[in-house]
């Protein structure tokens, strides 16, 4: 009994090791059963065929070929895949797959699912691909993914899913992939990113957004995307009113910290449609902030931005009594400008010093003027003094001739 329990155990450890060495890697080449071996793991196998054969088994010559090749229990590429060498790459593109292909092998670092039909990812479908890093599900069908779509791969650092039919989005969909650096989501049909989608991606280096039904973006969901260095928003129905007025200042800051982004064109309001977002001044947002004091201390909540809206047509006025008048909702006029970003500030610091300096300059200059004058003066009054004595007195000779006269 020992030893058919020892027999087994070694068997099933055969089993695992003959499963690692798929016949593409040459082991059914005619040479083989020559001795011309092309991988160590078909030497570990080898091993552990001379031990079965200590315990009674006769594996030898051909036999062991067939048997290295036949037993694989599962095979290392799912059918109808592509698989390279080590398996590392699983090719399952343009296949018409509706759902992902079962019996992925465990070490799959990259797996291409692009240009299928899917429509939905069961739970589980990535279950055993824990050392997963590139994930591309581009050109297919999704309208949905599960809180738990992606729960498996830790280690993921791409995803693509451009391209596909999303509307919404998971609060919790991203946050089981801390190591995320890329992400697609261009091309699909999202009107709205939920609050804290980005929450525990630190790593996320490249956002596309580009190509949905965007209209606004709260700050608040990329404020933890400090390690973002490119973001793509280009080709969403943008409505540059006082939803985005806190979006456009972290895009402020974002460019400033060295950030690089496509385009923000704004569609609405009509007087504003194809201006980029970050070329609009600030200064169009103040009425934002007093509709704000004024809805704050009436208890209410800002709804919108009336004065950046495209008015609507006036209506056919109607027999009876006159309507009251309703509020209006042109913009105001522009009030003084305020520094908006720290480039700004910077600029104003430097020009406020070039003034200042010119000033002290000039200043100087009025002093160092005023002295030489004060002594090219000082200098002529002295010289004059002198020259007074040596001139003599006219009238004090008119005296002495008449004293003289007189005497005589």
């Amino acid at each position: 009994m020992e030893g058919t329990s020892a027999g087994t155990r070694r068997w099933k450890g055969f089993r695992g090791v003959v499963q690692a060495l798929p016949c593409i890697w040459g082991t059914r080449a005619a040479h083989f059963p020559q001795g011309r071996l092309v991988s160590g793991r078909v030497k570990e196998a080898l091993g552990i065929l001379a031990q079965l054969t200590g315990q009674g088994y006769r594996v030898r010559g051909l036999a062991c070929w067939i048997a290295l090749c036949a037993a694989e229990a599962v095979p290392a590429c799912p059918f109808p895949c592509t698989c390279d060498g080590r398996g590392l790459q699983v090719d399952c593109s343009g296949l018409g797959l509706t759902a992902p292909p079962p019996d992925l092998p465990a070490a799959t670092r990259s797996l291409l699912l692009l240009n299928n039909r899917l429509s939905s990812l069961p739970g589980g479908a990535f279950a055993n691909l824990s050392g997963l890093q590139r994930l591309d599900l581009s050109n297919n069908f999704l309208d949905r993914l599960p809180r738990a779509a992606f729960g498996d791969l830790a280690n993921l650092t791409e995803l693509q899913l451009r391209n596909n039919s999303l509307r919404a989005l998971d609060a919790a969909l991203l946050r089981p992939l801390p190591r995320l650096r890329h992400l697609d989501l261009s091309l699909n049909g999202l009107a709205r990113l939920p609050p804290g989608l980005f929450d525990g991606l630190p790593a996320l280096r490249s956002l596309s957004l580009r190509a949905n039904r965007l209209q606004s973006l709260d700050r608040r969901t990329f404020e933890p995307l400090a390690g973002l260095q490119l973001l793509q928003v280009a080709d969403n129905p943008w409505e540059c009113d006082c939803h985005l007025r806190d979006f456009k200042r972290w895009l402020e800051w974002f460019s400033y910290r060295g950030g690089r982004l496509d385009q923000l064109a704004c569609t609405l309001p009509k007087e504003l449609r194809g201006k980029d977002m970050r070329m609009v001044p600030m200064e169009m947002f103040n009425y934002c902030s007093q509709l704000e004091d004024q809805n704050s201390s009436a208890g209410q909540e800002v709804l919108g931005p009336p004065c950046t809206k495209a008015s609507p047509e006036p209506a056919k006025p109607k027999p009876g009594p006159e309507p009251e008048p309703e509020p209006s909702t042109a913009c105001p006029q522009k009030q003084r400008p305020r520094p908006v970003s720290v480039r700004r500030a910077i600029g104003t610091v430097i020009i406020a010093g070039v003034v200042c300096g010119v000033v002290c300059i000039m200043m100087v200059v009025a002093a160092a003027y005023g002295c030489i004058y004060a002594s090219l003066m000082a200098k002529y009054h002295r010289e004059l003094k002198k020259r007074q004595p040596l001139m003599g007195d006219p009238e004090g000779e008119h005296e002495d001739q008449k004293q003289i006269s007189s005497v005589a």
